[in-house]
Order: structure tokens, then C-alpha cells, then sequence
């Protein structure tokens, strides 16, 4: 293969990876993250926060406050940044934060259950058990290290959207009227994906279409590539619309709403109403299955709209709307960055490689799963077929399980966009911690899949905490004393 032939390689790898992405990924997952983020950040009080997630918050409360909330959501890691970033601004410690961060991709709900389903029950109470530990120890970790840069991010709070007191009413049913919305959008049960009514739109040359699209973009579920659909191409052009009119709707946005504002909206709407559908290409033409999905996200919708005007001021409505935009052009670049790089090392990395290295319970194996959870990362659940496959190819449970705790929290895109978030510094010492944790948690569990003693397993663990907790502690305390 001559180097023409490699970089058409990687183009299309790269192009592919973005496309399937766009088309699948971003409407019902990533759209609404935003716009509950840019929600969180503008109509939240700061105290709300505070009284749960803050740095003063007790342990006890924050810490298994922000597990419960991430088991909720069963959507990707990259739909999890944006509402990371949503909390991390209006004031929730760092600790507590990373924990949401870790413990929402990895162990929602709806990944345990498909993980005990597909795989096994022990690996999916391991799953649960080990990312709430870990989840919880990286969180206490990294706020331990970085407890000056949180006591002063805590005192110079940017309150410049916040109401002071309580939250009203009105304005946590329309926060919680978007979470529905995006978990309506995402998961994946029978009465959402059941097709109710269908139509055929007299479209000729969807098939032939389809067939092209196929060929010039990757298609084999087996290894996570999943294509682009007729559906998908329509999708990527209703954002690109949506793009121009958000640029020029939002950017200035406090100078009052204009006509680029409502088509920005009517285009969203209407792109997410298609997005909810299925669609088949036929040979005359274009067959619409309307689902329970599509009947859910119009339902929100209403309510959404209904609310907007009903419980939302003006000025709220505008400081939802900039956040929003915000958030949208801090992180969506990198995301497509992330993700077309994740494209081109996927054409370079065999899955043959990563069964050979990870046959065995060691370090090394382990690793290689933590290592092919960062540059092969797929959209939430996809990765336990993903794992289904490795398994039946020989790789061991140990680095099975390290695999599915670092893929939804190590891939590409989201350390790019969490670096955006909390800086540089903090975010590759996350990596490093989760990295560490995903590695012993295959290990340990491996172990036990070995034969060796739960209460042995347990003891491993215990002593490993307490380790490394009175490390930190002695690093803490000679911090504190040489500060004074």
C-alpha cells in the first residue's frame, strides 16, 4: 500500500468516523446536553449547587449525590461533558464534579443492565461496585491535589447569571422537562423504539443512495463502525443549517432575539423530530416510521415551548440562550476534532493486536484495554458488543473490565474537551488516576476470576485505598505546613 493509498485510508477513516458521529450521535444526545447545561449554568442558583455538590458540602452528601444523579443518564461520555461543565461552573466542588464525570458513562443504568444481559452479572455488579469506588476515590483524589485551585474558584464564583436564594419552581420543571426530553432521546426501550404509524414519501434513488453511502463510509457493527444512514446524511445538513442560524442568532443574543433566533429554533425542532423517526430507503422511496420516540420528543417539545414563554423572563430566556451557545462553541469544535482523529488511529489499531496482548490477567493486558478504550471509543453501549466480541476471541474478563470502565471515560474527544474545561493540568491528572483505577479495577477483578479469594480481592482493595489515601493525607499535610 503506497502512501496515496494511506492517507485515502485515513481520510475516509477519519470522514467516516465524523459522519456516523454527527448522524447518530449529536441531535437526541448531544443538542439537549447543551441547552441543559447552558440551563444549569443560567437559571441555577449558585446555592443550589452548593448545598449538594459544593466543596463544603459534606462527603457523605456530595460525593453519593453525584453518582446518583450520572446513574441516571445513560448517554456517552461526550453528552456527560457539557453537563459536567454545566455543574463545574455554577459551583460544585471539583471532587464531587469528577465524580459525576466518571460514574455517568460508566455505570448508568442502562449500561449495567445491557452489560449483565449481554455478558454477565458479575461483570456488571464488578462495573457497578468498582466505578463507584474508584469513581468516588478519583473525585476525593483530585480535590485533594487541587484544593487551593477549588478554594479559589469557590471564592471568585462567577455568579453573573445566578439568582440569588432559592430556586423557583417554574424553573426546575423546565430543567426537568429537557432531562426528559434527552433521556427520551437515548434510551432504548420498547415502547420508544415500537413504530406506531408509518408513511412513504415519494422520494426515488434512496436505495441507491444508501448503497453509496455504505461504500464510501465504513459499515460493520462487529467492530463498531456503524456507517451512515440515508436518515444520517438528511440529519448532518439540518445541522448544518442549524449552525449558520445559531451563529447568527445567538452570538448576540443579549442585543434581543431575531429572525436568525426563531429559524434557529423552528430548524432544531424540526431536526429533532426527524431525528426521533426511523426511515428505510425503498426502492420508491422513503418510508417514515413514526416511533414512541417520536412521540415523546414532540410531546417535550410542546411542554418545552409552552414553558419557555410561561415560566422563563426575558432575561432568562436570553441567558439560557448565551450559555447555551457557549457551551456549544467551546466544545463542539474539539469534539469534532477528537472525533476525526479517533477516526485515522482507528485504521492503525488491529483488534487482533489487543486480543493478543490481552489474553491473560496481567499488567500489560490490562493496560491494552485501557489503551484501546481511549483511541477506540465508541457511543454509549456499543462498546458491550464491542466487549462481547473481544471475550468470544480470547481476551480475559480482567481486561474486559478495564476496557469498559476506560472507554466511556478515556476517549480522545473527551480529554480534549475536558482539558477546554478544567485546564490542562487537571485534566491529565484525571487521566492518569482514572488510567491507574481501570487498570487495578481489571486486575482485581481478574484475580477473582482466577480463583483467588473474594475476601482476598476485598482485602487488596481495602489496603490499596488506605495506601494510597494516607499518601495523599502525608502530601496534604506537608502542603498545609509548609503553606504556613
Amino acid at each position: 500500500m503506497n502512501v496515496l493509498d494511506w492517507l485515502v485510508r485515513f481520510l475516509q477513516g477519519g470522514m467516516g468516523s465524523l459522519a456516523s458521529y454527527l448522524a447518530a450521535h449529536v441531535l437526541l444526545c448531544l443538542l439537549p446536553a447543551f441547552f441543559i447545561a447552558g440551563g444549569m449554568s443560567a437559571l441555577i442558583p449558585r446555592e443550589s449547587i452548593m448545598r449538594f455538590l459544593g466543596r463544603k458540602a459534606p462527603k457523605y452528601v456530595s460525593y453519593p449525590a453525584a453518582a446518583a444523579a450520572g446513574s441516571l443518564l445513560a448517554v456517552c461520555s461526550c453528552t456527560i461533558v457539557p453537563l459536567f461543565a454545566g455543574i463545574y461552573k455554577k459551583g460544585a466542588g471539583l471532587g464531587p464534579a469528577i465524580t459525576f464525570l466518571f460514574f455517568a458513562p460508566a455505570a448508568n443504568i442502562l449500561a449495567l443492565a445491557y452489560t449483565g444481559v449481554a455478558i454477565g452479572a458479575d461483570l456488571a455488579f464488578a462495573r457497578l461496585f468498582l466505578s463507584l469506588a474508584f469513581g468516588i476515590g478519583i473525585g476525593m483524589i483530585m480535590a485533594l491535589i487541587f484544593r487551593k485551585d477549588d478554594e479559589a474558584r469557590a471564592a471568585q464564583a462567577d455568579d453573573a447569571f445566578s439568582t440569588r436564594g432559592g430556586m423557583r419552581k417554574g424553573r426546575a420543571i423546565f430543567l426537568l422537562v429537557m432531562v426528559a426530553l434527552l433521556l427520551s432521546g437515548t434510551l432504548k426501550l420498547d415502547f420508544l423504539t415500537n413504530t406506531y404509524f408509518d408513511f412513504t414519501l415519494p422520494i426515488r434513488g434512496m436505495d441507491t443512495l444508501q448503497e453509496t453511502l455504505y461504500h464510501l463510509v465504513p459499515f460493520d457493527p462487529a467492530h463498531g463502525e456503524e456507517g451512515v444512514s440515508a436518515q444520517g446524511l438528511i440529519l448532518i445538513g439540518l445541522l448544518m443549517v442549524i449552525a449558520l442560524f445559531a451563529w447568527r442568532g445567538f452570538e448576540k443574543i443579549h442585543n434581543g432575539a431575531n429572525g436568525w433566533t426563531w429559524g434557529a429554533f423552528g430548524f432544531i425542532i424540526f431536526t429533532l423530530l426527524v431525528a426521533s423517526t426511523r426511515m428505510e430507503p425503498l426502492a420508491g422511496g422513503l418510508q417514515v416510521m413514526l416511533t414512541g420516540r417520536t412521540i415523546a420528543v414532540a410531546i417535550f417539545l410542546i411542554l418545552l415551548g409552552w414553558m419557555t414563554g410561561r415560566n422563563l423572563t426575558v432575561e432568562e430566556r436570553t441567558d439560557w440562550i448565551w450559555e447555551s451557545w457557549r457551551f456549544i462553541k467551546q466544545i463542539f469544535p474539539l469534539l469534532i476534532v477528537g472525533v476525526f482523529a479517533v477516526g485515522i488511529i482507528r485504521q492503525l489499531i488491529k483488534p487482533e493486536w489487543i486480543e493478543f496482548l490481552a489474553g491473560e490477567n496481567t499488567v500489560l493486558g490490562n493496560l491494552a484495554g485501557v489503551v484501546f478504550g481511549v483511541f477506540m471509543y465508541f457511543p454509549t453501549l456499543v462498546e458491550v458488543p464491542i466487549a462481547k466480541m473481544f471475550l468470544s476471541l480470547g481476551m480475559h474478563r480482567g481486561p474486559l473490565l478495564a476496557y469498559l470502565m476506560a472507554d466511556p471515560e478515556l476517549s480522545l474527544q473527551s480529554i480534549l474537551i475536558t482539558a477546554a474545561i478544567i485546564g490542562k493540568k487537571k485534566a491529565w491528572t484525571y487521566v492518569f488516576w482514572v488510567a491507574l483505577f481501570s487498570t487495578l479495577a481489571g486486575l482485581l477483578y481478574g484475580a477473582w476470576i482466577d480463583g483467588t479469594s473474594l475476601w482476598l480481592i476485598v482485602l487488596y482493595l481495602a489496603g490499596m485505598l488506605a495506601v494510597l489515601s494516607a499518601i495523599l493525607w502525608a502530601v496534604s499535610r506537608r502542603k498545609s505546613k509548609a503553606a504556613t
